[in-house]
């Protein structure tokens, strides 16, 4: 029994750590989803840019797109923005 509660623990450490360093993003160009690791851990696992290739600049969107743009540029492009 005790067995079992630590290979139960030890897979469930290891999906959550996967859930949190790794994410799926979307090309902005291809629209091809590419997995990668993340620099630091968050609970967020889709990134796309809501901007995409448009000539739209970051005042032009909502609110929840322009955190989805910070997200995609901190992560994806490695411009590292301050919320």
């Amino acid at each position: 029994m005790k067995k079992n509660v630590t290979v139960g623990i030890f897979i469930f450490a290891i999906i959550l750590s996967i859930r949190v360093f790794c994410g799926v993003y979307i090309h902005d160009e291809f629209a091809e989803r590419h997995f990668f690791i993340k620099h630091r851990p968050t609970w967020k696992w889709l990134f796309y840019s809501p901007i995409g290739m448009s000539d739209k600049k970051l005042g032009d969107l909502s609110e929840e797109e322009q955190i989805e743009q910070k997200y995609f540029n901190e992560f994806i492009t490695g411009q590292r923005l301050i919320f």
